[in-house]
């Protein structure tokens, strides 16, 4: 044990107790006289010597404690034996010296804080030296800034906004993405209502709905993904989708909620809307120009059959006395062949007409029937002999009618194509119910299709057709997946192909939305 020289300390018993105490400190303590020389030194003054890690070390009791630090090759050293020398010579009260080292690649941070030791009188009795270091703690705190400004650099670089409200709806946190998709600065938006970012509808309450989950467990945002309407600093509305979770911590809870905005995404998917109803249209433009000769044929059947009772009709009234029973029979005929080129004109006319996607609860086989009407025309000259099946206890379907006949336009003349080097030409079109659907099928007695072939038919601009454009097939699939069924194809009982595709049958329930 050191001896500890207290002044004023007449008791042993108070002096041990004080050494105790100094001892037991655990920054490093030297107490130093009037003449700078060490009277008393801690443990931890011993054991920060034998770490090697402060500066002014190699002073031990009776050393000159200015000498030692003045002789240190470390300038902070010599800043100390500065201002124990100022003190010493009454030049102030105290004085506090820093460093920053680098050590084994690492960095030592500590502090001397220097004062004096007064007399009763008022003199000075000596100094105190207090050495601290405080390499942990800085490193710690170094590190944990450097964690922040890693994590802060993320969120910058995060491309979705981000932003971090607490239980009442108050924006603690507000990133640079969110500042471009919200048009805010930060510093307008912390502090304030998370609602400020929505539109002042009844439905708009982000922090009304936490609220609800705080109090009652049931969420609509917390931990789903939906899409949202947000509001812009210039008042602009517009769509995102929006992400939300929850951080407890010390009885509060936080949420970071992450929004994308869905403008770019909606204009794409509008873009690509039209392009499929253009490619629709040239689809079915290309169709018809297939269809023109036979359509010509079906008309000219009904055209002709007009002239022939109008100039019969005509005849008839020449006669002496005029058989008008006959000329009202043969009115009525013409007529009737009247409607029918109508009705015909009327199917292509539908067929061609472009618009947007219309979908209505459409039954199984009126949209058949419509199609086959079209699809057919001439196909009995051609000598293909057509078997017509339709499931009609099925439930109305949802869709686009025009759309799904173009789909089996397509396949039925296809299928009337392959046959035409057969002589077996057999087409059955028929419709059957499954779980949940109704599957349309198209299948011919033609040659069959090569497996290699098979694998590409669904592929863009993969034609078999001299003349093919490619694109047939895969508007096809393009329009049952549209519809929520899918389109493949298939070996034939016969060996020849069948192309099926299904359609969903709509739900007739509901659910519970909470």
């Amino acid at each position: 044990m050191k001896q500890i020289v207290f002044p004023d300390e007449d008791s042993l018993d108070c002096a041990n107790r004080l050494r105790s105490v100094f001892d037991a400190l655990p920054m490093a303590i030297a107490l130093l006289d009037e003449t700078g020389i060490v009277t008393a030194l801690n443990d931890a003054w011993e054991v920060a010597a034998r770490r090697d890690c402060f500066i002014g070390h190699d002073c031990a009791l009776g050393a000159d404690y200015r000498q030692a630090c003045a002789a240190s090759p470390v300038s902070e050293a010599k800043l100390v034996a500065d201002a124990v020398t100022a003190l010493l010579d009454g030049e102030g009260n105290g004085a506090t010296v820093s460093y920053d080292r680098p050590r084994n690649g690492d960095g030592q941070y500590g502090h001397f804080r220097c004062a004096v030791v007064p007399a009763p009188q008022g003199e000075t009795r000596g100094a105190l030296v207090i050495h601290t270091d405080v390499t942990v703690e800085t490193e710690a705190r170094l590190s944990l800034q450097e964690r922040e400004a890693h994590f802060r650099s993320i969120l910058d670089t995060v491309p979705d906004a981000m932003i971090v409200i607490d239980e009442t709806g108050v924006v603690h946190s507000f990133s640079v993405a969110a500042e471009r998709l919200f048009g805010y600065d930060a510093a307008e938006i912390l502090g304030k209502n998370v609602d400020l970012l929505m539109p002042d509808t009844p439905d708009a309450g982000h922090a009304a709905h936490l609220c609800r989950y705080l109090n009652t467990g049931r969420s609509r945002v917390v931990g789903t993904t939906r899409a949202v309407v947000g509001r812009r600093k210039n008042g602009e509305l517009f769509s995102m989708e929006l992400s939300v979770g929850e951080v407890r911590r010390d009885g509060h809870t936080l949420f970071t909620g992450f929004a994308h905005d869905l403008t770019q995404r909606q204009q794409t998917e509008a873009r690509l809307r039209e392009l499929q109803d253009e490619v629709l249209q040239v689809s079915r433009l290309s169709a018809m120009g297939q269809m023109g000769a036979a359509l010509a044929h079906e008309l000219n059947q009904p055209l002709t059959a007009v002239v022939n009772y109008l100039e019969g009709g005509r005849d008839l009234l020449d006669n002496d006395p005029p058989r008008l029973d006959q000329v009202r029979r043969a009115l009525d005929l013409g007529a009737e062949q009247a409607l029918r080129a109508g009705e015909i004109i009327r199917r292509l006319r539908n067929f061609l007409g472009r618009g947007e996607s219309d979908t209505h609860l459409e039954s199984v086989a009126r949209i058949v029937e419509e199609a086959c009407a079209l699809a057919l025309t001439g196909a009995r000259s051609h000598g293909v002999t057509v078997t017509t099946t339709i499931d009609h206890s099925q439930p109305d379907v949802l869709a686009d009618r025009i759309q799904i006949q173009q789909v089996l336009l397509n396949l039925i003349r296809n299928a009337i194509e392959a046959m035409e080097v057969c002589e077996k030409r057999n087409l059955t079109i028929a419709t059957r119910g499954r779980e949940g659907e109704v599957e349309f099928s198209v299948t011919d007695s033609g040659p069959g299709i090569a497996k290699d072939v098979a694998a590409k038919l669904f592929q863009p601009f993969f034609t078999t057709k001299r003349q093919g454009m490619g694109i047939g097939l895969v508007t096809c699939r393009t329009i049952v997946e549209g519809h929520g069924g899918r389109l493949w194809v298939e070996a034939g009982a016969d060996g020849g192909t069948s192309f099926r595709f299904t359609l969903p049958i709509p739900s007739t329930g509901g659910d519970d939305d909470t």
